[in-house]
C-alpha cells in the first residue's frame, strides 16, 4: 500500500521513494499497523547542528516529519524506521496520555516517553 511523501524541500527523492515505499510496506507487514502515516520532508536552514533535529512523530496527526538538510539516504531511511515504530506504539494505543509540552528535550525528561525511545 503506497503512503503519501510530501517533499517541501529541494531534496531530490526520487532516488529513495521506492526504498521508502518499500520500508512503509515492510514496516506495515512486520508491525502490523492499520491506519495510514504520512511524510513530510523539511528542510530547517537554522538545523545545523551535528546533533539538530532529525525527525518527530505527531500522534495526533499520525504524520511523519524527516529533516533532511546535510544528511545521507541511508540516514533518512533509518529516522523514517524509527518514526514507523511511533505511529505503531500510536496505534496500539501507547501515546493515549497527552503530552503536554513539546518543549526542547521534553521527550528526555518525559518517563514514559523516554520507555518508548528504548
Amino acid at each position: 500500500m503506497a503512503f503519501q511523501i510530501n517533499n517541501k524541500t529541494n531534496f531530490y527523492i526520487s532516488e529513495i521513494e521506492n526504498l521508502l515505499q518499500d520500508l512503509y510496506s515492510f514496516s506495515q507487514d512486520r508491525f502490523g499497523f492499520k491506519k495510514p502515516t504520512s511524510l513530510e520532508l523539511r528542510s530547517d536552514p537554522a538545523n545545523k547542528s551535528p546533533l539538530g533535529k532529525t525527525a518527530h512523530y505527531d500522534p495526533s496527526s499520525m504524520k511523519i516529519v524527516i529533516y533532511v538538510d546535510g544528511r545521507h539516504p541511508k540516514d533518512i531511511m533509518r529516522s523514517f524506521a524509527h518514526e514507523l515504530v511511533h505511529h505503531t506504539q500510536n496505534e496500539k494505543g501507547m501515546f493515549d496520555n497527552p503530552i503536554n509540552s513539546t518543549e526542547e528535550g521534553y521527550a528526555q525528561k518525559n518517563p514514559h516517553l523516554r520507555k518508548m525511545e528504548q
